[in-house]
């Protein structure tokens, strides 16, 4: 009877050991679980703060290339003159906020919040609002043309944040860049060509092709509204920019409406309409069209780009 009473309080007491090792087990799961909540909503919050970096500053990017490439424009307006060192001018701009050493107000205002530092200060402010602090550090920003109709900056920077009470950090080497269509600026090469008294929107040509047969209703359009077509035979936009008169892989072309030039008082010129050309020293043997107006020629290469070979007169 003793030995069953043995046995029996043995099984209970391995029952009781067994309980408390589960409870002990248990409870110190669950701690885990409520001691890891606040730490996993946190570290979710810093990762949302360096989502949203990594999606505004291609944004802030934009908006600091478009605004530089005005002012630079705004200087061939009121210089009658190319900008000599594109990347000196957009450095000293991105960086300083002037350019050529001098800052209008008109200029400050412009710049205000798209220089580097502006860009920097604006991604502190919004870190210390989630309680953590961010550091970009640049190694170098270049601005180039992406293709006919886009100019990209792009910078390569290391970029870190922290968390302010030591949970976490990321610490990152990227290249960020934005593109910034050039469709809607002026054309510099009119500008200094007509004193800046014609003014030449760069948009897009539409109406392709431009003759059908001996239909040349597109072309006749073309010209009249001076739009552009892309053409590896001319100046890009930047190049355009400089005074550079070179053929460009992404380079864009547009007809000169020699009677709008007349109407503002400007001698016309008897050679090819292409603007890279009529604007330059150049002057390659050319061509009227049958059907287009008296004004309307042709250099050799583009009767050919523009199809009309066989309507040359």
């Amino acid at each position: 009877m003793e030995l069953k009473k043995d046995k029996r309080g043995i099984f209970f007491t391995i029952i009781v050991i067994v309980l408390l090792i589960f409870f002990v087990i248990s409870f110190t799961f669950f701690s885990g679980i409520v001691d890891r909540k606040p730490i996993n909503n946190r570290v979710s919050t810093l990762n949302s703060f360096v989502s949203s970096v990594d999606d505004n500053l291609p944004r802030q990017l934009h908006i600091s290339a478009f605004r530089i490439i005005f002012l630079l424009e705004k200087q061939v307006v009121d210089t009658g003159d190319y900008i000599p060192d594109l990347n000196s001018s957009f450095n000293e701009l991105f960086f300083n906020g002037t350019l050529n050493g001098n800052s209008s107000q008109e200029m400050q205002s412009i710049m205000q919040g798209a220089t580097f530092s502006d860009i920097v200060n604006s991604v502190n402010n919004d870190a210390g609002k989630v309680n953590a602090q961010s550091n970009i550090i640049l190694h170098s920003v270049e601005l180039t043309q992406e293709d006919p109709w886009n100019v990209k900056i792009t910078i390569d920077a290391d970029v870190e944040i922290k968390d302010l009470g030591g949970l976490a950090s990321w610490n990152k080497t990227e290249k960020i860049s934005a593109l910034v269509p050039i469709n809607g600026f002026l054309d510099p090469l009119y500008l200094v060509n007509t004193g800046g008294v014609i003014s030449n929107k760069i948009v897009k040509a539409q109406n392709f092709p431009y003759v059908s047969g001996g239909d040349i209703s597109n072309l006749s359009a073309y010209a009249s509204n001076s739009t552009y077509v892309a053409s590896t035979s001319a100046p890009d936009f930047l190049d355009r920019l400089q005074g550079i008169n070179e053929p460009s892989a992404y380079g864009i072309e547009s007809i000169v409406n020699i009677p709008y030039l007349s109407a503002q008082g400007i001698q016309a010129k008897s050679k090819s309409v292409v603007d890279y050309i009529y604007f330059s020293s150049d002057n390659p043997s050319f061509f009227g069209v049958n059907g287009m107006p008296y004004w309307f020629k042709l250099d050799d290469s583009h009767l050919n780009f523009y199809g009309v070979g066989h309507l040359k007169n």
